[in-house]
């Protein structure tokens, strides 16, 4: 599960820095890039904090088993991919304002 969040929060702070992801100079990205980036962002903060959140009270969703960890981490991970989607926390936006605000100027 931890390699999983790990891999997916490499792969947000890669788009956001990523200059092989946009077209436009010197790697910057554009405000719907922006926008994905940080909703991603917010996604596996979500994500993240609902695993610990829940913890074991839900440990018999599945029914039990190896693969219960697996089903109910992805499970998580969707939740948190709606729930940014629709709002979130707020975190988003508080990471879309950094991300324009060290875009303009100029890193």
């Amino acid at each position: 599960m931890d390699g999983m969040l790990d891999a997916q929060m490499q792969n947000a702070l890669l788009a956001a820095r990523g200059p092989g992801s946009t077209s436009r100079p010197n790697g910057a990205q554009t405000p719907e890039q922006m926008r994905k980036t940080a909703e991603d962002f917010e996604a596996v903060f979500l994500a993240q904090m609902m695993e610990h959140m829940l913890g074991e009270t839900t440990e018999s969703t599945f029914g039990g088993g190896p693969g219960e960890s697996a089903f109910k981490s992805m499970l998580n991970e969707e939740y948190a991919k709606v729930m940014a989607k629709a709002g979130g926390i707020g975190l988003a936006d508080s990471v879309m304002r950094e991300m324009l605000a060290l875009q303009e100027g100029g890193e």
